[in-house]
């Protein structure tokens, strides 16, 4: 599976923009952008969970009931997600039940990543019937100097 030769770094800078909101929220910052196939920003999010005492509100759930309610559609066909952070199984499931075209993320996740960190989602679930194409590290470094400089500022170091 191959992505559609987009620059996925403007995208991802959006993504950083919301994942900045969860932090100024005391929320882990994380961020998601939903895209078309052709680039249009359909939808935005960033982490919630404690706000809305919801463990499900995390970025790429709520930019995908956003997009969802958008398009007016509980398939998002043809649509790409962005996010800061490599996916948690529960979110990976959600992009499949979406039908997602497209995922991309920027930081891996040593703790709870179901992409390439702590599972590999389509090798070890062989079963599901759809399938989408994954694109690594875009804006890594950006994308994981936020979480670091959050986790910092939780536990004093700065």
């Amino acid at each position: 599976m191959v992505d559609n030769g987009l620059d996925f770094v403007p995208y991802m800078r959006l993504a950083l923009l919301e994942a900045k909101k969860a932090m100024g929220l005391d929320e882990v910052p994380v961020g998601a952008v939903i895209i078309s196939n052709s680039g249009e920003v359909i939808s935005k999010g960033h982490n919630l969970c404690i706000g809305l005492n919801d463990p499900t509100a995390h970025a790429e759930i709520l930019a995908i009931r956003s997009a969802c309610d958008k398009v007016s559609n509980y398939r998002l066909t043809g649509c790409i997600l962005i996010t800061t952070l490599e996916p948690c199984i529960m979110c990976m499931g959600a992009l499949v039940h979406a039908r997602i075209q497209g995922l991309v993320f920027g930081a891996r996740d040593p703790k709870a990543g179901a992409v390439v960190s702590r599972m590999d989602f389509f090798s070890q679930i062989t079963w599901l019937n759809h399938r989408f194409w994954i694109k690594e590290g875009v804006s890594s470094i950006e994308c994981s100097n936020v979480l670091k400089l959050f986790f910092k500022s939780k536990r004093g170091l700065i």
